[in-house]
């Protein structure tokens, strides 16, 4: 079965909407999303012009922010202290990967806390890994774990692999996993024996970026198969997930695209708007 993340994005999007409607007659003011690109990276441009379109769509104000690549890290750091300071703003999304002569961490430690609407903010990441329900999570794991929600997979006992050690998908993933009272696994390209692991999963998560790596020989009959790879190839855009053979064994599988991507987006926004209602409702 597919695990339909377009559907049930626009579910939450729609609850979203219409929470921001009723805020507004109740208190008069709505949720705003300060998003920040630097240069001009064709697929960061697209994600940062949907993320607008999306706070349009659910009555959320955006303030757009566009530099220059060679915009200084001063520059930049002084911008997100202005967006700190701005009580119209209640989530800060500053669009990664940034540029080379910029620090990310310096960035990102910039950002207030209760305006990490990423999830990125060590404090935050710490947070999750106690299991506090109430830090920001990052929107990508979060967003996983409420499609498995949605379609009442139950995860306690579950064998589970998340391929991918990134500080925003596979480390939040696999701690987000363990809360929920998985036995998880956590590998990379490099581990030994990797087929091994992933056949033995009830759950796989693919994190990797590579086009098609988990193929039908790697998982078991009746896996859940989560797959967040975008990799643009010359034969078109592909999961990290042989999907079309894959699909054949699993019993969940998530397609790429309108899989995790959608939910990743609906995240952001109920990230948004818990930071709100935190600082507007008493």
């Amino acid at each position: 079965m597919r695990l339909d993340g377009k559907e049930l994005s626009q579910k939450l999007k729609a609850q979203i909407k219409e929470e921001t409607s009723q805020l507004k007659e109740r208190i008069g003011k709505v949720p705003g999303l300060a998003i920040v690109l630097l240069g001009d990276n064709p697929a960061s441009k697209i994600y940062v012009n949907s993320k607008i379109k999306g706070c349009s769509e659910l009555g959320f104000e955006s303030f757009a922010h566009f530099l220059p690549e060679d915009t200084s890290e001063e520059k930049v750091l002084e911008l997100i202290e202005n967006l700190n300071n701005d009580e119209r703003v209640n989530g800060i999304l500053v669009q990664l990967p940034l540029p080379k002569h910029i620090d990310e961490k310096k960035v990102i430690d910039k950002i207030a806390l209760e305006k990490d609407v990423d999830g990125f903010k060590p404090e935050n990441l710490g947070l999750l890994m106690l299991g506090d329900k109430n830090s920001m999570q990052p929107c990508t794991p979060a967003g996983i774990m409420e499609m498995l929600k949605a379609y009442s997979i139950d995860l306690i006992g579950k064998d589970v692999v998340v391929v991918g050690r990134s500080n925003i998908v596979g480390k939040p993933m696999a701690n987000l996993m363990i809360n929920a009272g998985a036995t998880v696994t956590v590998c990379n390209s490099k581990t030994k024996d990797l087929k091994k692991k992933t056949s033995e999963a009830d759950v796989v998560v693919m994190a990797i970026g590579q086009a098609k790596f988990l193929t039908e020989d790697m998982v078991k009959e009746g896996a859940i198969i989560v797959d967040v790879g975008i990799n643009r190839t010359e034969e078109g855009l592909f999961g990290d997930v042989d999907y079309e053979n894959v699909s054949k064994k699993s019993s969940y599988i998530t397609p790429v695209p309108g899989g995790v991507g959608p939910m990743t987006v609906a995240m952001l926004f109920a990230n948004t708007m818990r930071a709100f209602k935190n600082n507007n409702i008493k």
